[in-house]
């Protein structure tokens, strides 16, 4: 009755959404403020005037959006990039190469663009390379397309441990997969790092930097797509962008390996990203001043989260994300879990072994964070 093939699937497990109360959602790492208001009076209009628009098919290539968000990124680097200017820091946030609309392909969100990927750019006859404890979707997808994975422990720290996953991926020339900043653990590493790391992997094959949260943090691997032919980022709208219920995400490569992406997604779905969606996308891609401001905040809450936990004894990893990793020693993770949670607060635990005793708790606005606060157990 069920294909064998599905027998061992063992799929993604979210942030769970119960429905018995409201609650304040802080562990689905969720942008806690609204769209820009040009994405909504972008997508209200579009649906307005040109109603038949929905009685169409949309674009299949993204073409109008693909322009938007490499005219985005061209001008500002990302959001963060655009933080860092204001701020007076000193990112430069110019890419030594420009990026081209033939250099983005957009998906119905960075979970099927990486679906693509994995489809596009690796073997089931090598191991994939990746940390240990990274994004969790990454083991799925390779189940899904039975790609072997060897995952590299993290160092004691939660930092990469870069010489072996360079020595693993040189010993079976296999592909690298690293989110950047990382999740679970929130760690980032610098363009510095990352180049020298890239630079030691087999040129041959793809190599892949998921940036769901390059924006709360400070470096991007944009800037070294002229250096790598065979580099892969892959970025979202849902964090930074406030779209995580559009479903929108793209990725930035090589005119040919972009053509690659294009092949398998019409090999499945010849229209993924819908008219509105395309439409919000295009409004939030000159928002910039407005996701700024809500990045700033976001970060802001961010470290003084951060300095109440540690205030606590709690340690908490220095996060370059939306989000911090955080534990006690001697303290249950799970229980606080639960206490957050019976005083309506959801914050994410992974019962996964090396990680199970920590939290990971998205930054909400200053009134969440206020109740978090009040509501945590410190003891």
């Amino acid at each position: 009755m069920i294909a064998s093939r599905v027998q061992n699937l063992q799929p993604y497990q979210p942030g769970e959404q119960p429905k018995d109360r409201v609650y304040i959602k802080l562990n689905a790492n969720e942008n806690p403020y609204p769209p820009a208001p040009a994405v909504i009076e972008q997508v209200c209009r579009h649906a307005r005037e040109h109603s038949l628009s929905l009685a169409l098919y949309a674009d299949p290539d993204s073409s109008q959006l693909r322009e938007a968000i490499a005219s985005h990124l061209n001008k500002t680097g990302g959001v963060m990039a655009s933080c860092n200017q204001a701020a007076g820091g000193e990112k430069d946030s110019s890419l030594p190469q420009p990026i081209s609309p033939q250099m983005v392909f957009c998906g119905n969100g960075s979970d099927e663009v990486l679906s693509f990927v994995f489809y596009a750019f690796f073997d089931g006859d090598r191991p994939l390379i990746q940390p240990e404890h990274t994004y969790s979707f990454y083991p799925v997808y390779a189940g899904y397309y039975g790609i072997p994975l060897k995952k590299i422990p993290l160092n004691a720290d939660f930092s990469l441990d870069l010489e072996a996953m360079v020595q693993a991926a040189v010993e079976t020339s296999s592909s690298v997969i690293l989110a950047n900043p990382n999740a679970p653990s929130s760690l980032a590493l610098s363009c510095h790092e990352l180049r020298e790391f890239l630079g030691r992997l087999p040129q041959d094959r793809v190599h892949v930097v998921d940036e769901a949260y390059a924006d709360f943090g400070r470096d991007s691997a944009l800037s070294l797509l002229s250096e790598f032919p065979n580099l892969v980022v892959v970025r979202t709208f849902s964090k930074s962008l406030s779209l995580a219920g559009m479903r929108l995400g793209y990725a930035v490569a090589s005119p040919e390996l972009i053509q690659v992406l294009h092949r398998v997604k019409d090999s499945f779905n010849h229209f993924p990203v819908d008219v509105l969606a395309q439409q919000a996308g295009r409004a939030a891609c000159v928002s910039t001043d407005y996701y700024v401001e809500c990045t700033k905040k976001i970060v802001a809450q961010r470290d003084s989260l951060t300095s109440f936990l540690r205030d606590g004894g709690w340690q908490v990893l220095d996060s370059a994300t939306n989000f911090v990793f955080t534990t006690k020693e001697g303290v249950s993770g799970r229980q606080v879990y639960q206490e957050l949670k019976e005083a309506g607060i959801l914050v994410r635990r992974f019962d996964t072994a090396g990680i199970q005793e920590y939290l990971r708790i998205t930054v909400g606005t200053a009134e969440q964070m206020d109740r978090l606060k009040a509501a945590f157990p410190m003891n």
